[in-house]
């Protein structure tokens, strides 16, 4: 009998169906979600972002990943174990900060004297600091002695920054690196279209960033670098070293409909895009990840992180949740 109620099948006697509950929304399926599985801080954000709850909070939360050198680690960043700070860990910060619109102050000042001492000689930010050595670190991030400038952990940075009107002198040489960054890409991989994205997103010059991002899209559409037809996914390539079915779709590129990247699709791309994003949410109500994972915690930590922008991307775009 509780079968039949549960499955609304035929009562036996009376010949109609048993009456079912409604399914549950979009938001309160991955609101248990993160009750569930989440870190305090994705549960904060959550309750910021969808309920009405204090940025205070969040800011609370996040202050627990703070290291004594001005930056963020343990694990701030899942695929980075350990207590050192990172470039990677500092990014991941300054979004949050960025979403409850705390991006500022002496919080952010303390923050860009620890992106100055951790830059390479030409101002930019390396991936990964050598100091990562000896904790667990994902197989697919390199840590060598020596690190390059990278574009990933640059340019999401110095983007955040510029758009909170944060001047600080190590801002100078670190956008001029994005910039030539930027400019000089004729191939690339989405993470790292990504990360020039956000640079251009924030980049004070708009003329510039509009004509860079112009030919980033042509780029992105030339290379297959998003797929534009969801239900053809496995005809678009994925990139060297991503993980089987790693693709990006132009969500993924344009968060928000202010994105410079929304230009380089069309409403039925974008639709599609949002149409197949909505369809990810799986029964436990969170969101998959779809790169490559290593370790059962990084797993479990970057859903929640995973589902909470899929809601924001969502809702930015009018879909409905509730």
């Amino acid at each position: 009998m509780a079968e039949s109620v549960a499955s609304g099948t035929p009562d036996a006697a009376a010949g109609l169906p048993r009456p079912t509950a409604a399914r549950p929304s979009r938001l309160a399926r991955a609101e248990h979600f993160v009750w569930l599985t989440a870190r305090v801080l994705e549960q904060r954000r959550f309750a910021h972002h969808f309920l009405g709850g204090s940025a205070d909070a969040v800011e609370e939360a996040l202050a627990a990943y703070r290291t004594q050198d001005g930056g963020y680690g343990h694990a701030l960043e899942p695929d980075l174990r350990g207590p050192v700070s990172q470039p990677l860990h500092t990014a991941h910060a300054l979004r949050v900060l960025d979403s409850i619109g705390r991006c500022s102050g002496q919080r952010v000042e303390r923050v860009c004297r620890h992106l100055s001492e951790l830059s390479t000689p030409d101002g930019a930010l390396p991936a990964i600091h050598p100091s990562q050595r000896g904790y667990p670190v994902a197989p697919f991030v390199p840590v060598v002695d020596d690190p390059p400038s990278d574009l990933l952990a640059t340019g999401p940075v110095v983007g955040l920054l510029h758009r909170n009107e944060v001047w600080h002198a190590w801002l100078f040489r670190a956008t001029d690196y994005c910039w030539n960054a930027v400019e000089s890409l004729t191939t690339s991989h989405p993470y790292e279209i990504q990360a020039a994205v956000a640079f251009l997103d924030g980049a004070p010059d708009r003329s510039r960033a509009r004509s860079a991002a112009d030919r980033l899209g042509r780029l992105v559409r030339e290379q297959r670098l998003a797929v534009l037809d969801p239900r053809r996914r496995d005809t678009y390539p994925v990139a060297p070293g991503y993980a089987p079915g790693e693709h990006h779709f132009p969500h993924d590129y344009a968060r928000v409909p202010e994105s410079l990247a929304r230009s380089w699709f069309t409403d039925e791309e974008v639709g599609r895009s949002l149409d197949h994003l909505e369809s990810e949410q799986q029964d436990d109500g969170g969101w998959p990840v779809n790169w490559r994972m290593w370790a059962p915690g990084s797993a479990l930590e970057w859903r929640p992180v995973v589902t909470i922008d899929a809601l924001r991307t969502l809702r930015a775009y009018g879909r409905k949740l509730s």
